[in-house]
């Protein structure tokens, strides 16, 4: 019976994705932590803060005085208008709030996203280094993610000559963008994104723009792709600028042939958001003043490890326009970072993410470093590891 049990129970296929090793570095400093030691946090891109306070007072309300049931699959109508509503605000957009979708973080987005525009066997582009959940989740749809290296020459972005370089090689269908990047924090100029958009339009490839850092930018205003097309599906979130990460909700801007197809797919696949979560998101829209203090503290712990880490060995950084990460080429001291991180979590106490996560071919020479900290824990952290590279 036992042997029939395990013929019949075996993963899929398709279950045999890469895991996502910024989760497993958590799970091993949390580890750590049971045991007692204390664990600086620089793994996950994860804001210390939490969500604002009017965010925090409309979800208590809302238990108090709501049934806290099912919504519309794409989202409270209030939420939605209120979303449409902030790219005005931002972006002096006028978009109609039936192309939102409210989704369970962004990552629902991508999933939603990626079933909406493309067939199993499609080829998609995505940049390297970057979010690998991007090719993870292409792979477990039978899609195949093609990953287009940059360059200091390209500020590590995609760029319209090298995504139809690969178009000509063979086809693709579609292009994963993202300003600020993860886990660079390097972001696309609006000039270059523009010229990415027209060149996959051109081409007849569907745009995804990552836009989940958006409102974290410091070198220079991000762009959206909604700007220069209704045709590109925009994926943000409410995680990062807004310090929600466990409510685990976001959105997306849909072109308006594929509103319906991600409608059904959201009510098979999730019914609905968490109503709790979307009452409190549409009111953290209220707390840009708090979530602007939050922000200056990133931009200080920026100032701050930009200039401390080259004193401790850590001298090279990949340009760091915005988000809240430094990508760091630690080859002087190893050639394979997750190796790395792993002695650097375990001797020093300070948890980071390799590279080889981000980047397959190159990335052995770069762990990433999230500075969404507090100020302290930052300047601990630059402390422990230059007594650990010394050794």
């Amino acid at each position: 019976m036992l042997d029939k049990a395990k013929r019949l129970i075996r993963p899929s296929a398709r279950s045999g994705v890469p895991p996502f090793m910024v989760m497993d570095v958590m799970s091993a400093a949390a580890r750590l932590e049971a045991q007692g030691r204390r664990i600086i946090h620089m793994e996950v891109g994860q804001p210390a803060a939490g969500a604002p306070a009017c965010a925090i007072a409309a979800a208590r309300a809302a238990l108090s005085d709501a049934t806290i049931g099912y919504t519309e699959t794409l989202g409270m109508p209030s939420l939605r208008r209120r979303i449409a509503r902030a790219y005005r605000e931002w972006h002096g957009l006028d978009l109609d709030a039936e192309r939102i979708a409210v989704t369970t973080g962004s990552s629902a987005g991508f999933i939603l996203a990626f079933l909406a525009a493309f067939e199993a066997g499609d080829r998609v582009a995505v940049a390297l280094p970057g979010y690998p959940p991007y090719r993870h989740i292409l792979s477990a749809l039978g899609c195949e993610a093609v990953g287009i290296e940059t360059s200091a020459e390209t500020r590590w972005a995609i760029t319209g000559e090298s995504l139809l370089a690969q178009h000509r090689i063979r086809p693709l269908r579609g292009v994963v963008l993202a300003s600020p990047a993860n886990p660079s924090g390097t972001m696309m100029s609006a000039s270059a994104l523009a010229d990415v958009v027209r060149c996959a339009e051109d081409a007849g490839i569907a745009i995804i723009s990552d836009e989940i850092y958006h409102g974290l930018d410091h070198a220079f205003a991000a762009e959206t792709a909604a700007r220069l097309t209704s045709d590109a599906i925009i994926i943000n979130s409410f995680s990062k600028y807004f310090c929600m990460t466990g409510w685990r909700i976001g959105w997306m801007v849909v072109p308006t042939p594929l509103v319906r197809a991600v409608e059904r797919l959201q009510q098979n696949l999730a019914i609905s958001v968490p109503a709790l979560s979307q009452i409190a998101a549409q009111e953290a829209f209220d707390g840009r003043a708090e979530l602007d203090a939050i922000k200056r503290g990133y931009q200080e712990n920026r100032r701050f490890l930009l200039e401390s880490l080259p004193a401790v060995g850590l001298d090279s950084c990949l340009p760091a326009d915005g988000a809240f990460y430094l990508y760091a080429d630690v080859s002087r001291f190893s050639a394979d970072s997750h190796d790395f991180a792993k002695r650097m979590l375990e001797q020093a106490g300070v948890a980071v993410t390799p590279g080889i996560d981000f980047d397959p071919l190159r990335g052995s020479n770069f762990v990433r470093l999230c500075y969404a900290g507090s100020a302290p824990d930052i300047r601990e952290a630059v402390e422990r590891i230059g007594v650990w590279l010394k050794g």
